[in-house]
């Protein structure tokens, strides 16, 4: 018999979904107390972009189509698995994905400041989370890739905004509006491009480039 977070995986595969952390909840999490374990969903590098680009969605017109897209989908697919959707996008209050991902035991705080995935390196982001009716099935002794890397991630950017002080926003925005920023708007931050994890796992370009063009505004 399968486990609802195996049944889950199934389910968000023919969407161009994965499953890349469960983590036990808590009652700070503030889900009914039915629901023990939450898994977090990310686009499927493979087939993501694919399934988005057939979407009313994407042709509509309308703003933030990968939004919408994504709580279509995924509301859907959360009912169908028997669990509870909530989205990053929906707050604030915001719920503590970053936080979900690192009780999962599979991410971490990254030198750059982003989250690192140990799969997925910098390149980990999440459309959902679905809280579900059974514990964690899924132990992990994943170790932070960070502890044994170079950090070419902090050399990587070519304005220094991505540090160990943290992440320069404004400098970011303005090199990709700019035409010195070509690259990165065309395909992705080139600090998280530079983590030796997950460089099997980046996103196509045309991806990148719709998330950097929401980025630079």
């Amino acid at each position: 018999m399968q486990t609802e977070t195996t049944q889950l995986d199934d389910i968000c595969r023919i969407r161009g979904l994965l499953v890349t952390a469960v983590a036990p909840l808590t009652e700070e999490d503030g889900f009914d107390a039915r629901f023990q374990s939450v898994a977090l969903l990310s686009p499927d590098p493979d087939a993501f972009w694919t399934a988005f680009c057939q979407s009313p969605e994407l042709r509509d017109g309308g703003s933030d189509p990968i939004d919408r897209w994504s709580q279509r989908t995924i509301l859907a697919l959360a009912e169908e698995a028997g669990g509870q959707a909530v989205f990053p996008f929906d707050g604030p209050p915001y719920r503590p994905f970053s936080s979900w991902a690192q009780r999962a035991g599979v991410a971490w705080q990254s030198p750059s400041g982003m989250l690192v995935h140990a799969m997925h390196g910098l390149w980990i982001s999440f459309r959902a989370a679905v809280a579900l009716p059974t514990p964690v099935d899924r132990p992990t002794n994943a170790v932070s890739p960070c502890e044994t890397c170079p950090q070419p991630c902090l050399q990587a950017c070519p304005v220094q905004a991505v540090t160990s002080d943290g992440f320069d926003y404004p400098s970011c925005r303005s090199h990709v509006r700019s035409h010195h920023g070509a690259t990165c708007a065309a395909s992705g931050c080139l600090a998280r491009r530079a983590c030796p994890v997950g460089r099997d796992l980046i996103p196509p370009d045309p991806q990148l480039a719709m998330h950097m063009r929401a980025f630079a505004g």
